[in-house]
């Protein structure tokens, strides 16, 4: 029994040298807590899938993973924390593509490199965003609502923050549909959806998590799915493409991370958790499929790959669509 024990003590000494093979490294690891950075506040969609995520990670490896949330400067500080932390395993980041992507796009100098500083582990879920209006407005369809804003000047639409996803998704349509709608960023998504359900605002691309409840109580009106096919929970609301918006798929996902340089037969040990965690639970999909999400689960190549295509495509609207903030 002590002879196991030095063992391990010796292997977990080599492990931190860098001396152990990549197979070793992921059989001594995890050895004490974990801590998944959340760079957004309690509560939101980015931390219901990090919180299920650390759940499952602890009963699988039988140590505790801890969320930290971190929010504040659109998510910087908190990617910052884990772009500079070591690349031993014991912190992750539960990081979103306004965070990383938008972000990359809009800001001319961040204190992380996106796709330099970060191992992709996978994309857990991902939540496309519909195009919704106020239930009073005249509205009925995409069509409908392109002729209104252009007969009636003044029109608005509502975001969770200036160069957010639904602001950069906003903005995407209006480039293919030639409309006219004024930008109102709020401080979130519950007070960019409560503009929009008293009338502060007029429209607004918004995740599905975020306005199923008002479109099932007839608050607001969905139009058009930013999405390549209709959703289980909503069959009857048309994709952007199917309603005459060529080119707009746009949404949040939602997905774990590690700073860069972390052994790859960790990050690839946590990729393959996580999808054990859903084939071994049907309510874990079920819990985010019934608020209209994806079970994503890309390989970290894939994701690898996602993130880099995806700042081309972001940069390309901020300057189509002269998408600016200051820093």
């Amino acid at each position: 029994m002590r002879s196991a024990i030095v063992s391990k003590v010796i292997a977990v000494l080599l492990c931190s040298a860098g001396v152990l093979p990549q197979a070793a490294v992921a059989q001594v690891w995890p050895n004490r807590p974990v801590r998944i950075v959340n760079p957004t506040q309690p509560g939101g969609p980015s931390d219901i899938m990090a919180r299920s995520m650390a759940q499952k990670f602890t009963e699988a490896f039988g140590q505790t993973f801890i969320i930290d949330n971190r929010p504040g400067a659109n998510g910087i500080i908190g990617v910052d924390l884990v772009a500079k932390a070591s690349a031993d395993g014991y912190t992750l980041l539960a990081g979103t593509n306004g965070q990383l992507i938008a972000n990359t796009a809009v800001f001319p100098k961040l204190p992380f490199d996106a796709v330099r500083d970060f191992a992709p582990i996978t994309i857990v879920v991902s939540s496309p965003f519909v195009l919704v209006v106020n239930a009073s407005l005249p509205a009925k369809s995409v069509t409908e609502l392109v002729a209104l804003a252009k007969a009636k000047p003044g029109m608005s639409y509502s975001s969770f923050g200036p160069a957010s996803i639904a602001h950069f998704g906003m903005e995407l349509i209006k480039l293919r549909t030639g409309m006219k709608m004024t930008h109102v960023p709020y401080k979130g998504g519950a007070p960019s959806a409560a503009a929009l359900v008293s009338g502060e605002v007029h429209a607004s691309l918004d995740s599905v998590q975020n306005q199923l409840q008002f479109i099932r109580s007839n608050r607001v009106r969905a139009l058009a799915l930013a999405n390549g096919t209709r959703l289980k929970v909503w069959p009857d609301v048309p994709t952007t493409a199917e309603a005459g918006i060529t080119g707009v798929e746009i949404g949040g996902w939602y997905s774990l991370l590690a700073p860069a340089g972390t052994p790859k037969a960790v990050v690839n040990r946590l990729y393959d958790e996580s999808v054990k965690a859903f084939k071994a639970s049907p309510e874990l999909r079920e819990r985010f499929e019934s608020t209209g999400s994806d079970v994503l689960l890309n390989t970290p190549a894939d994701f690898a790959a996602r993130i880099k295509r995806e700042i081309g495509e972001y940069t390309k609207v901020a300057r189509e669509a002269n998408i600016t903030v200051s820093q």
